[in-house]
């Protein structure tokens, strides 16, 4: 065999053989998020525009949702300093349907593509309040069922419709595989974690900014359950 050759395959081997180690040693970041005291009951909106589409079901805000356990919805988890992390490339989505913004928190990875989405069939204007991304005031017609964009920073900021003011979501744009949202119920489940100690933030909107240190082992759940102080 050609000695080039040789060790070109030698290479291909070795790095394939790391890359299947790397992988067997990984495990799963898995919690709950819950919310202290009393769980607040969510804030009515009222529907001033548009009543046909925006008024078909009852609008309460978003901002702080708890459920019957005391599950906190809508908290970004994200592991820190992941070696070898890559922002998803996967297409995210985010709906306009029955004037509000479905998700609330939308995931996005850097440079992958978003889609948002008018399914409402009447107007609504996208306004976004970043700053480490190039803000966008744009209206969205209802021929205009697909708006496209991308965005090149990690960021959290605010969206909102300037046609219909209570509408209000979150764009988190980031640049790592190891980010997620919890559920209705507060939980949330990041997997394939490589071994090690890192940080894990948390970060909801009305509650702020936490963190707490995990270590992941070679396998396994690593707990990272977190309680928010009552407000």
């Amino acid at each position: 065999m050609n000695p080039t050759k040789k060790n070109l395959s030698w290479i291909a081997c070795a790095a394939g053989s790391f890359l299947v180690a790397s992988l067997a040693q990984a495990g799963n970041v898995v919690g709950t998020v819950k919310y202290a005291g009393a769980a607040p009951a969510p804030a009515t909106v009222k529907v001033t525009k548009d009543q046909k589409v925006c008024a078909k079901d009852g609008k309460i805000k978003e901002d702080l949702l708890v459920g019957a356990d005391k599950g906190l919805q809508n908290v970004v988890i994200s592991v820190q300093a992941v070696p070898g992390a890559k922002p998803p490339t996967e297409k995210a989505t985010l709906d306009q349907k029955g004037c509000r913004f479905n998700p609330h928190v939308t995931l996005v990875g850097v440079g992958a593509p978003l889609e948002i989405l008018n399914n409402d069939g009447i107007l609504h204007n996208l306004h976004t309040f970043s700053s480490a991304n190039p803000a966008f005031n744009k209206a969205q017609p209802r021929f205009k069922k697909v708006m496209k964009t991308t965005f090149s920073k990690p960021e959290i900021f605010r969206i909102a419709c300037d046609a219909h003011n209570w509408m209000a979501g979150w764009i988190v744009v980031t640049d790592s595989p190891y980010t997620t949202t919890t559920g209705a119920n507060g939980k949330f489940k990041l997997e394939g974690v490589p071994a090690g100690t890192y940080t894990v933030k948390y970060w909801h909107e009305k509650l702020g900014e936490k963190s707490q240190e995990v270590t992941v082992a070679a396998s396994g759940d690593a707990g990272a359950d977190l309680e928010y102080p009552a407000q």
